[in-house]
């Protein structure tokens, strides 16, 4: 059973009819490079470790596996509103309703998770912001998708959950040179790195700033390192740079009271 120190939970998004978690890597089944609370469908981790993991997640909110809605992340700006949770995992990598019992989730490992709600309109949102997605437009993509079901930028909420931070994420000049192209005025979201010629890139300042800029009238940051805090995230990043073969996936969730 997850326990309340297996969750984070944002003030931004508490009260009203308003259900959310970040939820860490324990209280969960899995082991090995998967310990423990590894939901990533597309892991090479035991099938029916994940099953139970979710199971887990679902029963957080005291709503059945089958309430929980999870995508198939690619990092397009491509964003769907349900009413039930559909067959399958929807290759987006947005998601909004404002049906209640439908649990919304976004997996990450070191991309960052932003939960979206508008709690007087009843609309909830959940997006999976990489660099590539959020260059890209997946966090106005799922603003427009929250307003098109009812809700208003000016009385939304949007947090980002746990995400790579800047003196974690180094990148090459190709990098700096391709985000300030799609993105000009960005160069202060760029540090010089200890290694010559490359630079510490602040992703979810980016985030921030994007959600900022499309009008989200309430924005938070965390401010938690998944590859900086073994103990409670998983890292992409950082299991490539011990070159494992594999890593878990962390889940964010949000969902309209039943």
């Amino acid at each position: 059973m997850l326990t309340h120190s297996d969750t984070i939970e944002a003030d931004a998004l508490a009260g009203g009819p308003i259900r959310h978690a970040f939820f860490t890597r324990r209280g969960g089944v899995s082991d090995g490079i998967y310990g423990s609370l590894n939901v990533g469908a597309g892991s090479d981790d035991d099938a029916a470790n994940i099953a139970e993991n979710r199971r887990r997640v679902a029963n957080h909110f005291g709503l059945p596996a089958e309430r929980l809605v999870t995508m198939h992340q690619t990092h397009s700006a491509d964003v769907l509103t349900l009413a039930e949770p559909p067959d399958g995992r929807p290759r987006v990598d947005g998601v909004v309703t404002a049906r209640p019992g439908v649990a919304l989730g976004v997996l990450t490992a070191d991309c960052a998770p932003v939960l979206f709600a508008d709690p007087v309109a009843g609309v909830v949102g959940a997006a999976h912001a990489g660099w590539r997605g959020a260059s890209g437009g997946v966090l106005e993509a799922t603003v427009d998708a929250m307003v098109a079901a009812g809700a208003a930028t000016e009385r939304m909420v949007a947090v980002v959950g746990p995400t790579i931070a800047q003196p974690s994420y180094e990148v090459g000049p190709e990098f700096v040179e391709r985000l300030t192209a799609i993105s000009p005025g960005a160069d202060d979201l760029f540090h010089p790195s200890p290694c010559d010629g490359h630079s510490l890139f602040d992703l979810p300042a980016y985030v921030v700033r994007r959600l900022a800029a499309a009008g989200v009238g309430t924005v938070a940051d965390l401010a938690l390192d998944t590859y900086a805090d073994e103990a409670r995230f998983f890292s992409f990043r950082r299991t490539t740079h011990r070159g494992e073969p594999d890593y878990g996936r962390l889940i964010s969730v949000i969902l309209l009271e039943p």
